[in-house]
């Protein structure tokens, strides 16, 4: 995209345009405004030029239904513009406009520049918050762009991978790619990286199918990070929830991050991959009463934002970030839809995973399953049809809602992150609900008519320890984050395995490397849909800190060049096993109950026994000591059919967890489940070790913490 022609005064015509859609709509002869006001007296659209000069101050000519519009035919892809909202500023009554102030269009689909946080930025004086403050703060402000909206997509589909078949990685654009040697520098860090070969291929081989990107709608540095001399490196302070963020583009031009990002998705698509991104709709970067007026403050802060009752000077906060958006209005439900429509349809996106979703619940005060915002997303033809993902939980009252959203959603499913973290670290009494966990968490979703996808599985996430810092480490190590290692969560459920941080001692190490298998396996084999976190898979460490927000450097980024190959392998293996074998695929939850029906073997469709080869008993699941348990997943009591409606079959497996600190002698069911086992994985084994057979009733030794999967070789066998 080259840069836009600057319009000189003479020749902007302005016409009355159209209220829909809302934002800045290039035709290909000329720019659509449109923006929603209900308080507004006047709004003007301000023009400025690549060095940041106000050349042009146009008053919006019509306003229909509070949109304010009008069309200008010599404004082309390139411009930057923002709004002055002309109307009430009383805090007390949450009316804060004030035209002294430039505002982003918050449909703008591009923005570019930074902020520079001075006084301007905000509508009251430095230690006076009833104060009014008038400077001007467009020299302070990053703007709007208008784009081109056109983009060859050649042949582009969504992948549609079915949730039972998707493997995700959690992903952070510039963490994932800045180390990687084999991506050109000028690219490293940015959308293009993502998109490039190795990157690509890298995914392929650990069988991921669908990435997660942390947010990249654009988003604003903290103040109070930057004074640190640190960054908002998560991003989660969103400002423009149509735009892609300029700081993940490797392209010069104002705009040009939009098609960078669709080459992106474009090329991830060509490979298979879903695109899903990490939305932010609970809040913005506006902060509280003492933040800054940057967009929607100051165009309609009663329409967009959730004030207290008695006194609307000040913001209900379920975020802990300041403010909530106001998601009991309808112009404010209309901008969520809105974006997640565009980002559906015109940057074919693949699904969303909500950021604090229980905050887009809240109607009143209350976590509402059946709130506007669900009906929304529940009738619209597009965005219901995408991969929809809560983090089920805010910082509000009631506010953790883990198996509580409709049937249509999938969970980040915190209760498997802990009880996976608690079982293999030793803690008592959480044999039954590990075996929940396990198999689909059906007593958190089987109730909503959901089924096993609904849980979205993962032991890590961006917010909290790395895989290995999990097991290198019983504290946080935040100091570097400039809080007094006072941020981040205290209680990660880790074990360091006999020692802090890095160490020489070769038992501890390999006690580590024993325990991050484990947790790969326990992922990749449970029902459910997993979720692996970038660098987990080559054991990326951020020295012990669990809260890297703040941490834009090699603290947070993923060292490609230390990459545990051994451990990367290791992952290939098991994610193929998973993807070979629907027995650990399956769409609805196990029954227990023998399959008989459709040329069943009379079997159970699954089974549980304790390490003496006898099935488990109410007392064996009530031991609170018992960390060892085998369960038995029969490949012929598989009730999905395949695309071509026949019944799926698969081999039977057993696999054995042993989170004991010794070695544990297991009996193999009888006969009639098989009459022959075969090693598939064994998390204590090296890779090369060949795969050793054990017939029925055999004695199994399986290692301290340890998990051994072993298939049949006789009932559906090869």
């Amino acid at each position: 995209m080259t840069q836009a022609a600057t319009p000189s005064l003479a020749q902007l015509e302005v016409w009355p345009g159209k209220a829909y859609p809302l934002g800045a709509t290039y035709d290909g002869s000329g720019t659509n405004f449109a923006v929603f006001s209900e308080v507004a007296e006047k709004v003007d659209l301000c023009l400025f030029d690549a060095d940041g000069g106000e050349i042009a101050c146009i008053t919006l000519p019509e306003v229909d239904g509070f949109v304010w519009h009008g069309f200008i035919p010599t404004i082309e892809p390139g411009q930057r513009y923002g709004y002055r909202v002309y109307g009430p500023y009383d805090p007390a009554a949450g009316l804060r406009c004030n035209p002294k102030k430039l505002l982003l269009d918050p449909y703008s689909k591009a923005i570019d520049g930074s902020f520079n946080w001075e006084q301007s930025l905000f509508s009251y004086n430095f230690g006076d918050p009833d104060s009014r403050n008038d400077d001007d703060s467009a020299a302070s402000m990053p703007k709007s762009v208008v784009i081109n909206p056109y983009f060859d997509w050649g042949v582009d589909r969504p992948p549609g991978h079915e949730y039972a078949d998707t493997v995700i990685y959690e992903a952070h654009v510039k963490g994932l790619t800045q180390t990687h040697p084999d991506i050109p520098e000028n690219i490293r860090g940015t959308y293009a990286a993502v998109a490039h070969p190795v990157i690509i291929d890298h995914l392929k081989a650990l069988g991921v199918n669908a990435i997660e990107l942390m947010p990249v709608h654009h988003f604003a540095n903290d103040s109070t990070l930057i004074d640190k001399g640190l960054s908002n490196y998560w991003g989660y302070n969103t400002i423009g929830f149509l735009a892609p963020d300029s700081k993940y583009s490797s392209s010069p031009n104002p705009g040009g991050q939009v098609q960078e990002f669709k080459a992106m998705v474009r090329a991830l698509h060509e490979a298979g991959i879903e695109v899903i991104l990490d939305v932010v709709y609970n809040h913005t970067a506006e902060g509280n009463h003492m933040g800054p007026t940057l967009s929607l403050r100051g165009i309609d802060n009663a329409a967009y934002y959730r004030l207290v009752d008695d006194d609307k000077r000040y913001y209900m906060d379920y975020t802990g970030t300041g403010n909530s958006l106001n998601v009991g209005h309808p112009h404010s439900l209309q901008l969520i839809m809105d974006s997640l429509r565009y980002w559906v349809t015109e940057m074919h996106v693949d699904g969303f995973r909500f950021d604090l979703a229980a905050t887009l619940a809240r109607e009143f005060y209350d976590v509402d399953r059946l709130a506007a915002f669900f009906e929304l997303v529940q009738q619209d033809p597009t965005v219901s049809q995408v991969k929809l993902i809560a983090e089920p939980w805010d910082v509000g009252p009631g506010g953790y809602q883990v198996g509580n959203f409709p049937p249509q959603w999938t969970e980040w499913n915190g209760k498997y992150r802990d009880t996976v973290r608690d079982y293999w670290r030793g803690e008592p009494a959480t044999l039954d609900e590990f075996a929940s966990r396990l198999t689909g968490s059906a007593d958190l979703y089987e109730h909503t008519g959901r089924r096993p996808v609904a849980s979205i599985n993962f032991v890590i996430a961006h917010d909290g320890f790395t895989l290995r810092d999990l097991v290198s480490y019983n504290e946080k190590h935040n100091d570097a984050n400039g809080e007094d290692n006072n941020d981040g969560e205290s209680h990660n459920r880790s074990w360091n395995c006999g020692a802090e941080g890095p160490t020489d001692d070769e038992e501890v190490n390999a006690l580590r490397g024993r325990q991050q298998r484990n947790f790969i396996t326990t992922l990749l084999l449970s029902q459910g849909v997993p979720m692996i976190a970038h660098g987990d898979e080559l054991g990326r460490t951020q020295q012990g800190n669990n809260n890297v927000y703040c941490q834009d450097n090699e603290l947070s980024w993923i060292d490609w060049e230390t990459a545990d190959t051994d451990l990367i392998e290791f992952t290939c293996t098991v994610s193929a096993l998973r993807a070979a074998h629907p027995v650990f695929r399956r769409r609805r939850f196990f029954s227990g109950s023998p399959v008989r029906k459709r040329g069943g073997d009379g079997l159970p469709d699954i089974a549980w026994f304790a390490p003496d080869g006898s099935e488990m008993s109410d007392e064996d699941w009530d031991s609170g000591f018992a960390k060892s348990i085998a369960v038995y997943l029969n490949g012929q009591g598989i009730p999905d059919l395949d695309d071509r409606g026949q019944r799926v079959t698969d081999d039977s497996f057993v696999l054995f967890f042993n989170a004991h600190h010794e070695p544990i002698e297991f009996t193999l069911p009888a006969e009639q489940f098989s009459a022959t086992w075969v090693v598939e994985i064994d998390t204590a084994a090296a890779s090369d070790e060949e795969a050793q057979n054990y017939d029925a009733g055999a004695q199994v030794s399986v290692d301290a913490r340890s998990v051994l999967v072993l298939r049949s070789e006789t009932l559906n066998g090869k």
